[in-house]
């Protein structure tokens, strides 16, 4: 918890949030490390999250996310998230309990496959 708590300091020092931020910020740790449970040792959680875009203007993103990685950051993120007012604006729309939930059941293979009208592509998969 050292590491988070030297972040948050350091965004108080450069000015991305106050001193209440940083109060609510340091709260949720203490909380999400009381309540979070320990990651069970799941063959399913190294597999990764792959995010392809693909595009008609070759404005390409391949990104690879471990999933053991996704998990934290979900469980963390949200009680970090519901402390900062401004991120509610982002996190209303996002059910991280159906996240959480669709990583705890092991889902593999293709989650999204959209193409759009541009001739743009977008795919993420765990595999």
């Amino acid at each position: 918890m050292n590491d988070e708590i030297k972040r948050i300091l350091t965004m108080v020092e450069n000015g991305t949030i106050n001193s209440d931020q940083a109060a609510a910020l340091m709260d949720s740790l203490g909380s999400t490390t009381a309540t979070k449970p320990k990651l069970e040792e799941s063959p399913y959680l190294n597999r990764l999250l792959r995010v392809r875009i693909h595009s008609e203007t070759n404005d390409n993103v391949n990104v690879n996310v471990p999933i053991r990685l996704v998990k934290v950051l979900l469980q963390t993120g949200i009680g970090i998230a519901s402390k900062v007012p401004e991120a509610k604006n982002y996190m209303e729309n996002i059910d991280v309990e159906l996240l959480i939930s669709a990583i705890d059941s092991e889902l593999v293979g293709e989650l999204v496959n959209a193409k759009l009208a541009n001739g743009d592509s977008i795919e993420v998969y765990v595999e």
